[in-house]
């Protein structure tokens, strides 16, 4: 009997650590960023995947068939620092295109912008106007093994 109390105590104290079945919620939502904040935008980002990623001749970078305002800013910027882009997968037998996955969402009135590769995430908050965009907070990097 007494190990049956226990175990109901127990369990009554336990059921008020569960969470909801929903999970992490955010307020995030897609945003369509255009012209020069794009430009800005993706010349930042792009500048700062060099950083990370080496050097432009030996890496073709692989894209998602897009046509934004931001997809093209980031192609030409990429392109710009002297990688080889490809949207339509069309790649020598030798090469292995590195893909490149790129989102921007609007959080809390500013534009965060995130590239991936398989071996690193950047993120990045901006302020954009109708002159550009200009960062938020610092370049967040994210390694993976």
């Amino acid at each position: 009997m007494r190990k049956l109390l226990v175990i109901i105590v127990a369990g009554t104290l336990l059921s008020g650590c569960q969470t909801a079945e929903d999970g992490l919620t955010t307020s995030s939502t897609p945003v369509a960023v255009t012209g020069p904040a794009a430009s800005a935008i993706a010349g930042d980002m792009a500048s700062r995947l060099a950083e990370q990623i080496g050097p432009a001749g030996a890496t073709t970078l692989k894209i998602q068939k897009d046509s934004s305002d931001f997809a093209t800013a980031l192609e030409a910027a990429l392109k710009g620092w002297g990688y080889t882009v490809v949207k339509d997968g069309k790649v020598g037998k030798d090469v292995k295109p590195v893909e490149l996955a790129y989102s921007l969402d609007g959080v809390d009135g500013q534009v965060l912008a995130q590239l991936s590769t398989q071996s690193i995430v950047l993120g990045r908050a901006y302020t954009t106007t109708a002159a550009g965009a200009t960062p938020a907070s610092p370049l967040s990097i994210i390694q993976r093994n």
